[in-house]
C-alpha cells in the first residue's frame, strides 16, 4: 500500500495568488497577486539598546525580523554595508533622504530595554518615499528568554502593515523527529517556532508514532501511536506534556485524526473487520458516529474551516480520489478527476481552497484545488513530497520531502502558495508529518 493512502501522510496547498505589485511613490503596498516581479527592498537596521543590559538584543532581535520577511521571499533586505545613515535614538526623525540614496522602500526602527529580568521590545515602521510612518508604533513586553517570539510578533506586525494580510511568524510547528537508518527508523513527537528554532521534544523513541495535529487553540496535539502494536489515537497537552488515549477498541485501528474547529470534535478513520471508514468522536463524552459506510478505504478527513463540510480520501471509484462531504456524512461528492492517484487533502484556513498529495507517472506532488475540484494546480515534484500543513494565514505550505535512495531522509520544506519560493525548513535531524498551529496567543 502507498505510504500515503494510509492516511497517516499529508497533503499540501497553494493559491492562484502570490507574488508582490508594489506602487513606487504611492502608498507603500504589497499586494498579492498573479504578478511576479521584485521584492519589496528594506531596511532593517539594529535596534536601540536603551538600557545597558539590552546590547545583546538588539541586534539579534533585528536579525529574526529580517530573516522572517526575506524568507516570504516577498521582501528583500538592504545590507547594512550599503547603509549611509544610522538609528541612535528611536525617537529621532528619520532622515529619509539616507534611506531613498540606498532605495529603501520600507525602513523598520526599534528599541529594546531589559528591566528586572524583562524585556521591552517597541518598533516603527516608515514608508520612506512618501516620508510616512504605517500606523502607530507599537510595544511588546515578556521575559527576555522569549525574545525571538517578540522579534516574531513585530515582523508580523510589519508584515501585516504592508501586505494588509494577517503574518504567521509568532506560531509553532508540531512534527516527527526521525533518526536512524531507513529499516530502523525512530520518531518522535517534536515542536519548534516555525523557522525551526527551539525545539522540544514531547514522546520518546520507543514507539512509531505517526501524523500529529494540532487543535484550533494550538494547546492540545492528536497523533497515532503503535505502542500497543496496533495504531491507536492520542491526545496530548502541549504545555503540561500530558497525555490520554482519546479512541481505542478490540480488534480495531483508529489513525488519521485532525480536530474539528470548534476543537470539540474529532474525525477520523477506524478500521474494523477489515473495512475503514471515517468517524467522529466527541472529545468529552467519547460518543462516536460513524460518517461513512462505503466498502472501500475511507481516510484522511478534513473539516472546513466552518465545520459544515469534511474533505476525504477515498478508493470507492476504483482508485484514489479526493471527495466532500456533509459533516454529518451526507452528499458525499468526487471533486479530483486529473490524472494520477489523489490523497491526504487539507483544507485551507481561508475556506477557499484544498491542498493534496498527488501521485502521477512517478513523481509525487503538492497541489491545490478549489472546493469543488476545478482550477488544480502542482506546486511541486520530487521523489517523495507529503504531510503538507497550512501558516495560520493560509499563505504558505510546510510539508515533508524525503530524497531517493537507500537512506531516504525525510526533511521538512515550506513553499508559498503561487508554487515559488521552495525553501527547506532547518531542524536537528529528519523531519515529517508536520502539522503547523495557529498564532501564538
Amino acid at each position: 500500500m502507498m505510504r500515503f493512502l494510509g492516511g497517516c501522510v499529508c497533503a499540501l496547498l497553494a493559491l492562484v495568488a502570490a507574488p508582490a505589485v508594489v506602487a513606487q511613490g504611492g502608498p507603500l503596498r504589497i499586494e498579492i497577486t498573479e504578478g511576479v516581479i521584485e521584492p519589496l527592498p528594506y531596511a532593517v537596521p539594529d535596534f536601540v539598546a536603551e538600557t545597558a543590559s539590552a546590547g545583546d538584543y538588539a541586534g539579534r532581535l533585528a536579525r529574526v525580523v529580517a530573516a522572517d520577511l526575506s524568507g516570504t521571499g516577498l521582501f528583500r533586505e538592504i545590507p547594512s554595508s550599503a547603509y549611509i545613515g544610522s538609528v541612535s535614538d528611536f525617537g529621532a526623525a528619520v532622515q529619509y533622504a539616507d534611506w531613498k540614496a540606498i532605495n529603501a522602500q520600507a525602513l523598520i526602527t526599534g528599541a529594546v530595554s531589559v528591566v528586572g529580568g524583562q524585556l521591552n521590545v517597541k518598533f516603527r515602521v516608515y514608508d520612506v518615499f512618501s516620508g510616512a510612518e504605517l500606523g502607530n508604533g507599537l510595544q511588546f513586553a515578556g521575559p527576555a528568554d522569549g525574545w525571538r517570539r517578540m522579534a516574531h510578533k513585530v515582523a508580523d506586525a510589519v508584515y501585516s502593515r504592508i501586505t494588509g494580510e494577517t503574518g504567521y511568524f509568532d506560531s509553532r510547528v508540531v512534527f516527527v523527529s526521525e533518526t536512524g537508518p531507513k529499516n530502523e527508523r525512530r520518531k518522535r513527537l517534536a515542536i519548534m517556532d516555525y523557522d525551526g528554532a527551539n525545539v522540544q521534544y514531547l514522546t520518546d523513541s520507543s514507539a512509531i508514532v505517526l501524523a500529529p495535529r494540532f487543535s484550533p487553540t494550538g494547546d492540545r496535539v492528536l497523533y497515532t501511536s503503535y505502542e500497543t502494536g496496533f495504531p491507536r489515537i492520542y491526545v496530548l497537552d502541549v504545555g503540561r506534556v500530558q497525555r490520554r488515549v482519546l479512541e481505542a477498541g478490540d480488534a480495531t485501528m483508529s489513525f488519521a485524526p485532525r480536530f474539528a474547529p470548534d476543537g470539540n470534535t474529532v474525525v477520523f478513520s477506524l478500521t474494523e473487520a477489515g473495512n475503514s471508514d471515517i468517524y467522529t468522536l466527541n472529545v468529552a463524552t467519547g460518543a462516536r458516529a460513524r460518517l461513512t459506510t462505503a466498502p472501500s478505504i475511507e481516510t484522511a478527513p478534513s473539516y472546513s474551516p466552518d465545520g459544515r463540510r469534511i474533505v476525504f480520501e477515498s478508493d470507492r471509484s476504483g482508485s484514489q480520489q479526493l471527495y466532500v462531504m456533509g459533516a454529518d456524512g451526507s452528499d458525499p461528492r468526487r471533486i479530483s478527476f486529473g490524472d494520477g492517484r489523489y490523497g491526504t487533502p487539507v483544507w485551507s484556513p481561508r475556506g477557499d481552497l484544498i491542498a493534496f498529495t498527488k501521485q502521477s507517472k512517478g513523481r509525487f506532488h503538492i497541489g491545490v484545488m478549489r472546493t469543488d475540484g476545478s482550477e488544480e494546480r502542482l506546486l511541486t515534484a520530487s521523489f517523495l513530497d507529503e504531510g503538507p500543513t497550512w501558516s495560520p494565514n493560509g499563505r504558505v505550505i510546510m510539508f515533508a520531502r524525503e530524497t531517493r535512495g537507500a537512506a531516504g531522509r525525510s526533511s521538512l520544506y515550506s513553499v508559498d502558495i503561487s508554487g515559488r519560493n521552495l525553501q527547506p525548513v532547518r531542524t536537528p535531524e529528519g523531519g515529517s508529518d508536520p502539522s503547523w498551529g495557529p498564532l501564538q496567543r
